[in-house]
């Protein structure tokens, strides 16, 4: 019996074809090519997780898609942009390097690296409006903290943001993940605290533990509220400033919790503040 070979041929739909065709061809010809992070690359981000080399090179870094897209959308500068996707359609090809998996994984400050990280230039300080509703930050520490307050400050419409000069430093990389982009949209000054609240014009506010009830406090639509140290709560010299101390009230029949996160203190306080305007 004569067995005929039987040949299959195998068909490209011609729209499949010409569409692979030009990505493939889109790719080769693209500006953006699979680049290798040099050593001197990866000392310089790696040192900008110190505030001393980020004061030195003006420059921070953030990490993220919706973070740093935020940020490419406000008045910031980036100075580069290292991504494993290309994902950024409006960066300019100077400005972008796509790279490996391996690589980000040197650069990055995160335990599990996302998929981009950017360096931006610090901006030039602005000027400190004195007037509207202000908060203020006597020694809080804890980049999570400061970024926190700095997105319910974003959210509450506070466009100014005080720190004492031993606050945790803005740039500080857990503190730029942590605000989610709003760092872009609160102007942050670190002064001499204590020099500025009693120099200040409008009402002091501060949260301590035997203060008045927030919930039954006549609340101004402008002042200042001062927030403490997540340990210490406000110091004994910014304490003695304040004329008017409010506190937020336990409702539970034990009211053995000592204190409230900083963070949930303030969104608290600011959305009383904001509840009547």
């Amino acid at each position: 019996m004569l067995q005929a070979d039987i040949i299959i041929p195998i068909r490209i739909i011609n729209d499949i074809f010409v569409e692979i065709f030009f990505k493939c061809f889109k790719i080769f010809n693209s500006k953006v090519h699979i680049f290798m992070v040099s050593k001197n690359q990866i000392k310089l981000i790696t040192s900008l997780q110190q505030k001393k080399y980020r004061l030195a090179h003006k420059l921070f870094f953030a990490e993220g898609v919706k973070v740093i897209q935020e940020l490419l959308d406000s008045n910031i500068e980036l100075e580069h942009l290292y991504t494993t996707q290309n994902n950024f359609d409006h960066v300019p090809a100077d400005k972008l390097s796509l790279i490996h998996d391996n690589d980000l994984k040197k650069i990055s400050a995160l335990a599990t690296p996302n998929t981009c990280l950017a360096l931006f230039k610090i901006p030039v300080e602005r000027e400190l409006l004195t007037s509207g509703l202000i908060v203020a930050l006597d020694g809080v520490r804890d980049p999570g903290n400061l970024g926190t307050i700095l997105r319910l400050c974003d959210w509450y419409g506070v466009t100014q943001l005080v720190c004492s000069n031993d606050s945790v430093d803005l740039y500080n990389s857990k503190v730029v993940q942590a605000t989610m982009g709003s760092i872009s949209r609160v102007n942050v000054k670190y002064l001499d605290l204590e020099e500025f609240l009693a120099t200040a014009k409008v009402p002091l506010f501060g949260t301590f533990m035997d203060g008045d009830n927030i919930y039954k406090a006549s609340l101004p639509e402008e002042g200042i509220i001062v927030m403490g140290n997540e340990a210490n709560g406000i110091s004994e010299e910014i304490e003695g400033i304040i004329k008017n101390r409010i506190s937020i009230p336990r409702f539970g029949d034990l009211k053995l919790t000592e204190s409230l996160n900083v963070a949930t203190a303030t969104a608290i306080v600011l959305s009383e503040f904001k509840r009547n305007y």
